[in-house]
């Protein structure tokens, strides 16, 4: 699921190179990531990797649980990311209900993978 051009407005962008590492496992986070343009790879601890690109969330448990970094995410291409803190997280789900479930759709699936 994904909610077409809810980071296009955004103020706080990051821009990272192909090959870029955006976080490790165990790397603490207070933040999670939109993808406004290129595509990222999430790899997991037991090795599952998937890819995501724009309008696609990553890192929701670090707002959700503040535990530290499940998976290890690095960007495939030149890549922009909208960071996504609590308060924004909190103005998004006020703002834009649909984008609340494409959070929940996004950690029910790393559920059902085992992630």
């Amino acid at each position: 699921m994904k909610v077409r051009g809810v980071f296009s407005n955004t103020d706080s962008l990051r821009e990272f190179a192909a090959g870029s590492v955006i976080f490790s496992e165990g790397d603490t986070g207070e933040e999670m990531f939109g993808v406004v343009e290129g595509e990222v790879q999430v790899r997991t601890h037991n090795g599952h990797t998937y890819n995501l690109g724009p309008d696609e969330t990553f890192g929701e448990m670090a707002i959700i649980d503040h535990t530290v970094r499940s998976a290890s995410v690095t960007a495939l291409v030149d890549t922009k990311l909208a960071v996504i803190n609590r308060q924004r997280f909190l103005f998004l789900v006020h703002e834009t209900p649909m984008f609340a479930l494409q959070v929940m759709s996004s950690l029910a699936s790393k559920v059902r993978a085992g992630d």
